[in-house]
């Protein structure tokens, strides 16, 4: 790891099919935005070094999960984490919603100290009988 970096974050970005997921990651890691942009097949990963209140955290961000916007706020109030909207398109609030997760985790130390690495919360706990769809710019910790 980086000297100056204080840890590393997994995140998993889902959404519903289309609500711009990869448009999502694209803006927060290149300030890129392509209306034209194809659906994802498969898993989009990108990595991105982000200081919040003078500590620095490295985000390794996956898109790869269909969940609708329902069922993706469940999942967030059951587990206690953040439910985040942002727009790629117009970029409204995307840098808000990576640094607030961040800043959140960063002070919760349980959830980023080293004896915790490969703790977090299972996206297989969802319940199976609601299919997919998703929530635009749900941000989880795992």
């Amino acid at each position: 790891m980086d000297e100056d970096v204080l840890t590393t974050l997994k995140i998993l970005i889902i959404g519903e099919s289309g609500v711009g997921k990869s448009s999502l990651l694209l803006r927060f890691t290149d300030d890129t935005f392509d209306p034209e942009l194809a659906a994802t097949i498969g898993v989009d990963f990108k990595v991105k070094t982000i200081s919040v209140d003078g500590n620095k955290a490295k985000l390794a961000i996956w898109e790869n999960r269909e969940v609708d916007r329902n069922e993706g706020l469940k999942f967030a109030r059951k587990h206690s984490m953040l439910f985040i909207e942002a727009s790629a398109k117009t970029c409204d609030g995307v840098q808000c919603a990576f640094e607030e997760l961040v800043e959140k985790i960063i002070q919760t130390p349980g959830l980023w100290e080293s004896e915790n690495q490969n703790k977090g919360v299972k996206l297989s706990h969802m319940e199976e009988s609601h299919g997919g769809g998703a929530c635009g710019g749900y941000c989880s910790v795992l």
